[in-house]
């Protein structure tokens, strides 16, 4: 199949799964939300307490909005930095095979290396982005020689490194949502 039409395919794909899940969000569903990913930590009671519902209504309202996959899970966001992780690469990524097994094998060799924290499937020039955080650039350098050995197929990989982290939110602001 021609690249371009690989490309085209993936944009309409995305657009069918995901623009067709949309869920409506009333403004107590909005609190809850923020209130969760500000601190996922807080007890049902304190949520209910701050949207000025009771415990069971607003457990319910939890569990839907993860039932319908609007909260995906709940984690810790750690620092990178306090655990020596000072490096991050974003890695360009351009391919010469755009078959099914291929791209099942990458995405199996992408996730068995964990310094990788991101991988996006790209419509343009690039293929695919990563996201990479290392220690230092020697470590990037082990993490690239992987990459090359395990990945075949790859036409070119470009990286570039940030020098400051200028913005970074997990959080979505939803209550700028329209209703």
């Amino acid at each position: 199949m021609h690249p371009k039409f690989v490309c085209l395919f993936g944009i309409i794909w995305y657009i069918f799964c995901y623009m067709s899940k949309v869920i409506e969000l009333d403004s107590i569903d909005k609190e809850i939300i923020s209130i969760l990913q500000s601190d996922s930590t807080k007890s049902i009671q304190f949520i209910a307490e701050q949207v000025g519902l009771s415990n069971n209504p607003c457990w319910r309202r939890i569990k839907r909005l993860e039932d319908e996959g609007l909260i995906e899970r709940r984690v810790a966001i750690i620092n990178p930095r306090v655990i020596g992780l000072g490096t991050t690469a974003f890695v360009s990524i351009k391919i010469d095979q755009h078959e099914g097994g291929w791209l099942e094998k990458f995405a199996t060799c992408v996730e068995q290396i964990p310094e990788i924290v991101e991988c996006h499937r790209m419509a343009g020039e690039v293929d695919y982005l990563l996201k990479i955080i290392v220690r230092d650039l020697e470590h990037y350098d082990r993490v690239y020689r992987r990459m090359i050995n395990d990945i075949p197929g790859l036409s070119d990989v470009s990286s570039t490194f940030s020098m400051e982290q200028l913005k970074h939110r997990t959080a979505i602001d939803v209550a700028s949502l329209v209703s």
